[in-house]
């Protein structure tokens, strides 16, 4: 409640959250903490805080909660994309955690009024993404000379959205979306995994031709490992109502994207050498 009365926020963004699947799967507890509890705790922060406001800056408030496309759960390949009205049907402790979280928004709006609006997005890649995640793993693992693992046989497809447009969508959903309703943001770029790191490592030879020692070719990297459990198929949205409602539509090409994403990793050793040595844990505590 603090950080509410000194700042005085017109509307909440509320991103936070623990999202990488197989740490799901290992861990669930951390995700049951961080993505529901959380949620509540702040969902009551922002209640209090808006019961309070002057009518007009009551009108104002929104809260913005950021979700994803997995409580959807998964479709066959040959089903249509996700819409908003999907029933939900999580498959992981991540998925089910943030299932759990939206439902919780919707409540405080029913119950409280609390004039709440929910987006639920697809893969999102860009710079900075945490090397757990697929897409800077993949680029780190090669230029690194380690083998890419690659679940099952690579055939489950994604939904990919570059951060900057996902970005630029939430900005166009908080200042004009309406009150109450649920927005599907997706890039229109639905890729199996192995389509997306045989890419990355495409892009590679050409942006990173001086290989480690004793690799010819990117591509042999690629190792197929045990499936995940319970993996999800599919993820596929429909963003035509954030299109036809609020006009917005990704800038980037998942070709586009995904080279500049290649370039940064490239760039800023600094910075994901940090993370991956865990020294970047000291600089937050000291």
């Amino acid at each position: 409640m603090n950080a509410f009365t000194k700042y005085k926020p017109d509307a909440i963004m509320h991103l936070a959250a623990e999202s990488h699947v197989d740490r799901s799967i290992d861990s669930p507890y951390e995700f049951i903490q961080t993505n529901i509890l959380g949620t509540y705790n702040l969902l009551e922060a922002a209640r209090k805080y808006w019961k309070n406001l002057s009518n007009k800056q009551q009108n104002i408030f929104r809260f913005h909660h950021i979700s994803t496309d997995e409580v959807y759960g998964d479709l066959d390949f040959s089903d249509d994309a996700f819409i908003e009205t999907t029933p939900y049907s999580p498959s992981s402790p991540y998925s089910a955690s943030k299932a759990s979280s939206d439902h919780l928004v919707r409540a405080w709006a029913r119950t409280y009024d609390l004039p709440t609006i929910i987006t639920n997005c697809s893969n999102n890649y860009g710079p900075y993404h945490f090397p757990e995640k697929l897409i800077p793993r993949v680029i780190l693992n090669a230029i690194n000379g380690k083998p890419i693992p690659i679940f099952g046989n690579g055939s489950q497809i994604r939904d990919w959205l570059f951060v900057e447009d996902h970005a630029n969508a939430l900005l166009k959903v908080i200042t004009e979306g309406a009150i109450g309703e649920t927005y599907n943001i997706g890039g229109n770029n639905e890729k199996s995994n192995l389509e997306v790191v045989q890419t990355i490592c495409h892009l590679l030879e050409d942006n990173a031709p001086e290989k480690p020692s004793g690799i010819s070719k990117y591509h042999d990297l690629i190792t197929f490992v045990k499936d995940r459990p319970g993996h999800d198929l599919r993820y596929a949205i429909n963003a035509s109502k954030i299109k036809n409602e609020l006009g917005w539509v990704p800038q980037e090409t998942f070709e586009s994207g995904l080279k500049k994403t290649v370039q940064w990793y490239l760039e800023n050793k600094t910075w994901w050498q940090k993370i991956l040595s865990g020294s970047y844990r000291s600089d937050v505590n000291s």
